[in-house]
């Protein structure tokens, strides 16, 4: 059994609580929500007040919360917090209901509740609180009659925003996560200005960059996610833009459109793949095996095995499959008469085979070395009318301009993106205890959206290469 949402004040809700041991009450309440006989209030009234199911943690005798280890399922942990293997099996069964257990992590925390029978003493299983997601919890109970049932508990999210500026060092990551950004913002923030600059070898020492991004607290205040990027800048010896986040009602396509109008994206990506070092660039080269020099007709990008590879624009397959020295290799015709293709791959991901449609930035395979290859990375190549050109250096074709009621809708959306980003970096200034700080400049800055300051010092270190 299991109910979908957590209805507080609902009677069915409130007798498997109270079946459960996680709230007493002396006898059943009334329909009207009077207080029963014994003079103790109301369960549903006493639900009802409730706005997070830690408000019910504190009535249970005893608590423990455990991670999940590596190769350990939810039965594993149950096992390690002792409780009975056909109660711990009633739970997990339940919990499935509304959670696929499949996709618990290492190191999520799992809450049981237990209590010890004063009749003959053993320990009984009564509760479980699982957390899959940031914003939602799934609580498990068991029923006067011994049976489990499973409820979803949604925080209530107050929407806020973080502004994060900086100078960077040696990696835009580790400057954006000192500074308070997740891994999704700046793979957000790599994915708008990964079309027109190649982070690995054209960021400089010195380039500054800003974000502004939304964030999720819950009824205590206290930060459970981060959201959508609205606002990306970069000002660098190679690259100076802004992109704004913006919905065109015509098409429901988020995109990042600069000041104009224009889409960050291209017609092909620059590099197919993250976090990958260019080992080999295009040209006459000596063959590393075959020892005499040929045209290396693309690029390649050493990575570790299992790396994913993108398709660098929208396109059909062409081919994909074992192809000679290349090994497993994937090829895509575009528009205007490009095609790009992938080789030396470890496989393919679900569905790559000749025919199907592709778009920019999906996941076609992984970085391997089959075929003719040293060791692990991706041989890249694009051609223009079946003759093989320099990916590192082609001029792109841009993608859309907005033009008539998307660039009105668009201009407004800037301008209030504008204020929230101006607005956050006044607090910045009016709070920070350092005269100099400039988040567009050489020290980095963070503020949230109630003007508060980081508490870490206004400077950065020395940091690794982007993830």
């Amino acid at each position: 059994m299991k109910h979908t949402l957590f209805e507080w004040g609902i009677g069915a809700t409130a007798a498997v609580l109270l079946g459960s041991g996680l709230i007493f009450a002396a006898s059943a309440a009334g329909s009207d929500g009077s207080v029963g006989t014994s003079g103790l209030p109301d369960p549903r009234a006493l639900l009802s007040t409730l706005t997070s199911f830690d408000h019910l943690e504190n009535n249970l005798p005893l608590e423990k919360t455990l991670s999940i280890r590596r190769n350990e399922t939810l039965s594993g942990l149950l096992d390690r917090i002792g409780a009975p293997r056909e109660e711990a099996n009633g739970a997990v069964y339940a919990a499935g209901q509304l959670m696929d257990l499949r996709k618990v992590r290492p190191g999520e925390n799992v809450t049981a509740w237990l209590e010890t029978d004063p009749a003959d003493g053993q320990v009984r299983l009564t509760g479980l609180s699982l957390r899959p997601e940031a914003e939602r919890q799934v609580l498990v109970s068991r029923t006067t009659s011994g049976d489990w049932v499973s409820h979803e508990l949604l925080a209530k999210l107050t929407p806020g925003i973080n502004y994060v500026a900086g100078q960077i060092e040696q990696s835009i990551y580790e400057t954006a996560l000192s500074q308070g950004a997740t891994d999704q913002q700046v793979v957000d923030y790599a994915d708008v200005f990964g079309y027109d600059i190649d982070f690995q070898r054209e960021m400089r020492s010195g380039d500054t960059f800003s974000m502004l991004y939304e964030t999720y607290v819950d009824e205590r205040g206290e930060p459970v996610k981060t959201g959508a990027l609205l606002y990306a800048s970069m000002d660098g010896e190679a690259l100076k833009k802004q992109f704004y986040r913006f919905t065109p009602a015509d098409d429901g396509q988020v995109d990042y459109f600069d000041e104009t109008g224009q889409s960050a994206k291209k017609f092909l990506m620059k590099t197919p793949i993250n976090g990958a070092r260019l080992s080999s660039s295009f040209g006459n080269r000596r063959h590393p095996i075959l020892g005499y020099t040929k045209l290396h007709k693309g690029t390649d990008f050493a990575a570790p095995p299992g790396t994913p590879i993108y398709a660098a624009g929208n396109g059909r397959i062409e081919r994909a499959g074992p192809f000679g020295s290349y090994g497993n290799y994937i090829r895509i015709r575009h528009a205007n008469g490009y095609q790009t293709a992938y080789a030396h791959m470890k496989g393919f991901a679900r569905g790559m085979r000749p025919g199907a449609v592709v778009k920019q930035g999906q996941v076609i395979g992984y970085v391997g070395t089959t075929g003719r290859s040293t060791g692990p990375h991706l041989h890249y190549e694009v051609y223009i009318n079946n003759k093989p050109v320099n990916a590192m250096s082609l001029k792109l074709p841009t993608g859309r301009k907005l033009e008539g009621e998307p660039l009105e809708a668009f201009l407004a959306e800037r301008d209030r993106i504008d204020a929230l980003r101006d607005g956050t970096r006044n607090e910045l200034f009016t709070v920070s205890t350092d005269p100099a700080a400039d988040p567009s400049g050489g020290d980095v800055a963070r503020v949230n959206s109630s003007g508060t300051p980081d508490a870490r010092p206004p400077s950065i270190s020395s940091a690794s290469e982007t993830r």
